[in-house]
């Protein structure tokens, strides 16, 4: 595997190797072993699958407060999204800015995101899934949210459509209007 480190500590781009013939393809998508060898020793608690029928379909910016926080291993097992993680650490380097990547299917690309990171996908064509491990379990009391639109964050998405987004998410407050549990 490839670990690629982007421009946000602690936040890296994972690129299982594929072996692949006339029937397809085979990846070790996730090994604690390999993770370790690499200095990745986050161990992960649930799995999560999560399928959007729609494109353009926008999930998060979400987070778990501590003691519940969680990093995530996220990645595409169906379709393309454009994953975007923001980091919250209070006294960070890069606190309010946010990394985003396309994953596929295709290209197999994972993201690790360590705590103290909010979370979020568009999807980028229908019927894609999302396939995630979490280090905590979800705890609904430690549940936490910021605006997908923040100004103050200026995520670039790459479709400019209106997108199918919870109530929950719509609502959500800005960076501004939080205090950050995370340091």
């Amino acid at each position: 595997m490839e670990v690629i480190v982007t421009k946000l500590s602690g936040l890296f781009l994972i690129k299982p190797k594929r072996f692949g013939d006339h029937r397809g393809f085979f990846a070790e998508t996730y090994s604690f072993r390999s993770y370790k060898n690499h200095g990745i020793d986050t161990e992960f608690l649930q799995d999560n699958h999560s399928l959007s029928v729609h494109i353009n379909t926008l999930r998060g910016l979400h987070f778990q407060k501590p003691p519940n926080s969680q990093a995530k291993l996220v990645r595409c097992g169906k379709g393309s999204i454009f994953d975007v993680a923001v980091d919250l650490r209070k006294g960070s380097s890069t606190f309010g800015q946010w990394f985003g990547e396309i994953m596929s299917e295709k290209n197999g690309i994972q993201m690790l995101i360590p705590e103290g990171f909010a979370h979020r996908f568009l999807t980028l064509v229908p019927n894609s899934e999302i396939v995630y491990k979490c280090s905590d379990y979800y705890a609904p009391e430690s549940e936490g949210a910021v605006r997908w639109n923040d100004p103050d964050i200026g995520i670039e998405w790459p479709s400019n459509a209106t997108p199918v987004i919870s109530d929950k998410d719509q609502n959500a407050p800005f960076l501004k209007e939080i205090i950050s549990p995370f340091k």
